[in-house]
């Protein structure tokens, strides 16, 4: 249970639910569909070996199980965070592409070629060439709901935890915020923020107000 409104925590998972629950949840024709989906991502799996693959450079040389310091990991989900990162961080010689995630989806279909080009995905990851603890990863791609778990895992199975502050950025329509106002008479943008209590920094925007939530991989 959250301390304050406006702190992340734990949900609980739907992922347990018994398979017989789910269907009474869907209409026959939802059932179909997610079935071929289903069939689509397995004949992935089979011929690709899995729906995410992350590659990383600075592992190119080193022990496959060494896991990479960061002190600050920036996500940027979205087209819209993805672009605002290139357009005011990235936008210089100061960053070097050191990783990559491939994946398989309905809406998303990555290259195949394991080398690391901007070119072959839409989910990439920079560091800082000042300081290489510090992470930038853009993600423009969609990634499924049943997707995103393992798309933490492997990215985060790759960092070392202790002194990690993950920032997430994210965006969604001002018709989907929730306000007593007029949406029509808000600034738009506008920056909202979501925080750990763990958090201790200032933060740099009004926290989200009730009965807003975040959704989808920025949640997870």
């Amino acid at each position: 249970m959250a301390t304050f409104f406006g702190e992340v925590v734990v949900a609980p998972s739907r992922a347990g639910l018994d398979e017989e629950e789910e269907a009474r949840e869907e209409t026959p024709e939802d059932l179909e569909i997610r079935r071929e989906i289903e069939k689509k991502r397995y004949r992935h799996r089979c011929s690709r070996g899995g729906q995410i693959d992350v590659l990383w450079t600075w592992k190119s040389g080193g022990c496959a199980e060494e896991l990479l310091v960061c002190s600050r990991f920036i996500v940027a989900i979205g087209r819209n965070a993805a672009a605002f990162l290139s357009s005011f961080i990235l936008d210089s010689v100061c960053w070097e592409v050191v990783g990559v995630v491939k994946l398989w989806n309905e809406w998303c279909r990555t290259s195949s070629t394991t080398n690391v080009l901007p070119t072959d995905s839409f989910c990439l990851f920079y560091r800082l060439i000042s300081d290489p603890t510090v992470l930038l990863c853009q993600c423009s791609c969609y990634v499924a709901e049943d997707q995103q778990f393992q798309w933490l895992e492997k990215v985060f199975g790759s960092m070392q935890k202790k002194g990690l502050q993950v920032t997430i950025l994210s965006t969604c329509p001002v018709a989907d915020y929730k306000t007593q106002e007029s949406t029509l008479t808000l600034a738009s943008p506008f920056l909202k923020a979501l925080k750990t209590k763990e958090f201790q920094d200032q933060v740099c925007c009004p926290l989200l107000e009730q009965p807003n939530i975040v959704r989808d991989l920025p949640a997870a």
